[in-house]
């Protein structure tokens, strides 16, 4: 039975990771606000995932579908770095991480509906990424280009900050966005196939 897949993210960068695999599906972004009520990473990625899939899987009341919510952000010790606000916001998350190590948590959701019943699946992949030092011209430089005004964290691992990017332990594709490769295996483990 092929299950209809939906994307709950408006994310170029997570529609590209699951084209790269080969996987059909469609995008209807959540759009309800956020609420966040815990405090560690992997709580709230996990908490905003489910809001998004919960958000679409009530709009879409079709049967044999996978409804997938996703939600990334970076840590650094305890401290959340969300999307900058302003440049100023991009250049203290840019000082904080340069020269260190931080976590970049990723949270899934899929809710999937088939044979009149749904169940809710839910996991989140932690990526650990040192950064090479960077000075404070190189800093603005990079702001200066607009690619960190609406990354977690303020960098795009698979843009220009990728010169600034020394090591990660864990999946690539977390960090980018989404861990398709643990999706993948989570439903091969329901016995549903997306490819």
């Amino acid at each position: 039975m092929k299950h209809r897949l939906i994307l709950a993210s408006a994310s170029p960068r997570r529609r590209e990771l699951l084209e790269q695999i080969g996987a059909e599906f469609e995008v209807i972004p959540a759009q309800g606000e956020e609420i966040i009520s815990k405090d560690s990473p992997e709580q709230v990625v996990l908490e905003l995932s489910r809001q998004k899939a919960q958000e679409i899987a009530e709009r879409v009341q079709d049967d044999n579908i996978i409804v997938l919510g996703a939600d990334t952000v970076v840590a650094y010790g305890n401290q959340i770095l969300g999307k900058p606000k302003d440049e100023q916001d991009a250049q203290c998350m840019l000082e904080t991480l340069s020269g260190n190590t931080h976590s970049v948590f990723t949270g899934v959701a899929m809710i999937i509906r088939e044979g009149g019943r749904q169940q809710c699946q839910t996991f989140y992949e932690e990526t650990k990424v040192t950064m090479y030092p960077m000075n404070k011209r190189q800093i603005l430089s990079y702001i200066s280009t607009g690619e960190p005004m609406d990354k977690a964290g303020a960098y795009a691992i698979q843009g220009k900050c990728a010169v600034y990017i020394e090591s990660i332990q864990g999946d690539y594709n977390n960090v980018v966005g989404l861990p398709v490769a643990r999706i993948f295996q989570v439903l091969q483990q329901s016995g549903i196939e997306i490819l």
